[in-house]
């Protein structure tokens, strides 16, 4: 069998990992990527150049949400404090089934 050499995530994964990484426990919040933007002359040969725009990404990271999207996660959910109470716990645990 080959063996794997990419891994993907959706957005919400990516923020549900990102929660966890920060030691998030409330709010909403999601992926955000900031783009940087360049330019050079590019082409198949010397005699073929183009002006062409270059657009990296500079930064992948956190961002706060007002509301939940396809971005976005509640991390009260996805990373619940460890000393939640019963209720909170039942609270996001019907959360959860609610979201699968």
């Amino acid at each position: 069998m080959p063996e794997i050499s990419q891994i993907a995530y959706s957005f919400k994964e990516l923020a549900e990992l990102l929660i966890k990484d920060q030691g998030k426990h409330e709010g909403y919040w999601g992926v955000y990527v900031r783009f940087g933007i360049g330019a050079a002359n590019a082409g198949a040969s010397a005699t073929d150049l183009r002006p062409t725009a270059l657009v990296p990404v500079v930064e992948i990271g956190l961002q706060r949400f007002d509301d939940l999207n396809n971005l976005s996660v509640d991390a009260a959910v996805v990373n619940p404090r460890p000393d939640a109470s019963k209720k909170e716990k039942a609270a996001i645990s019907k959360a959860r089934k609610l979201k699968s």
